[in-house]
């Protein structure tokens, strides 16, 4: 990937209470602390309440297509995640298709078993790399587990193509970390930063794919995909300095309305951060520069939000 401008201006979409696809990390507490993790989850990691989480199911979107529930480790906090999949089941029944992202280290037939009584259809085993801890040797155990409950082991990607990810059988997947995956574009953020595992390359763009800013707002080829890190909503997983709003207090369809005609935002909803800036004087060239000298277009976001744009509100929803 390259510094490429897309070509393409997205049509924002004005039904904001249906979003395609969700990803929601509910804890950053886990079991293990890889040096890679951009949300620093760990055995110390932020948690919010229960009572929380179901006051974010409530603000939710009228409809979602698809949620991924993700950490931290979601099995660190068994009793929290069993009463968010109640609230999702209660609220979407079979129209969500819910997707839950686990390393796997925590997995027993009985949770199993308990989640997918709860609605999920979707579960991935996202600790397939040399940063966690276990590093896949539970892998051939658990697709044993997997197929003696009927589940399908799927090799289509599930998380990009609209068409892949609503399932009418239960399936399984394995990932991790790779160069050229996610290492080949790592996110300046938390521990990956800190232990210098971080893509040095100020022309990568990791905003114009999926779970970067592209299409957050509607419009492009890509799902519509919003990030909600514990309750702060983003456009993207590693997620702008200042979040757009807070989850546990605004409803999410509200505030992607208030942002969609910002300008600032309509450029990440194109995948172009480095254009960030043109509505407020500068160019585009003034963005691919910082980029470059800070190395990494998360970087060039952060100075972005924190010299230019302080979006309003924005220190009260950090409290």
């Amino acid at each position: 990937m390259t510094d490429a401008t897309p070509t393409d201006a997205p049509m924002i979409k004005t039904d904001f209470d249906h979003c395609e696809s969700l990803y929601w990390v509910f804890t950053q507490r886990c079991n293990d602390e890889c040096d890679h993790c951009y949300n620093e989850s760990g055995p110390r990691g932020a948690v919010i309440s229960t009572e929380e989480c179901l006051a974010i199911v409530a603000n939710l979107p009228a409809r979602c297509d698809r949620i991924i529930l993700s950490g931290g480790e979601p099995f660190t906090e068994r009793e929290k995640l069993y009463a968010i999949l109640a609230a999702l089941q209660e609220r979407y029944g079979d129209s969500c298709q819910i997707m839950l992202q686990t390393n796997g280290d925590l997995l027993t037939p009985e949770r199993l078993d308990r989640v997918l009584a709860l609605g999920v259809t979707r579960i991935d085993i996202a600790s397939i790399d040399r940063y966690h801890k276990h590093q896949g040797t539970r892998r051939t155990q658990l697709v044993e587990l997997f197929e003696s409950r009927g589940m399908s082991g799927d090799e289509q990607d599930p998380l990009i193509k609209r068409e892949n990810y609503v399932k009418p059988k239960a399936s399984y997947g394995f990932w991790g970390a790779t160069e050229d995956m996610w290492l080949g574009g790592n996110w300046a953020r938390g521990r990956a930063l800190q232990k210098n595992i971080w893509k040095r390359d100020g022309d990568h763009n990791f905003c114009s794919i999926l779970s970067g800013g592209r299409g957050f707002l509607g419009g492009t080829e890509l799902p519509q995909e919003i990030s909600i890190q514990l309750w702060r909503i983003n456009p993207c997983c590693p997620g702008t300095k200042h979040p757009l709003g807070d989850a546990r207090r605004e409803k999410v369809a509200e505030v992607l309305a208030r942002v969609a005609d910002s300008p600032v935002y309509r450029k990440l909803n194109q995948g172009d951060p480095y254009g960030m800036g043109e509505s407020l004087g500068l160019d585009r060239a003034f963005g691919a520069r910082r980029a470059r000298a800070l190395e990494n277009i998360c970087l060039w976001c952060d100075e972005f939000f924190d010299k230019h744009h302080t979006p309003a509100g924005a220190a009260v929803m950090e409290v």
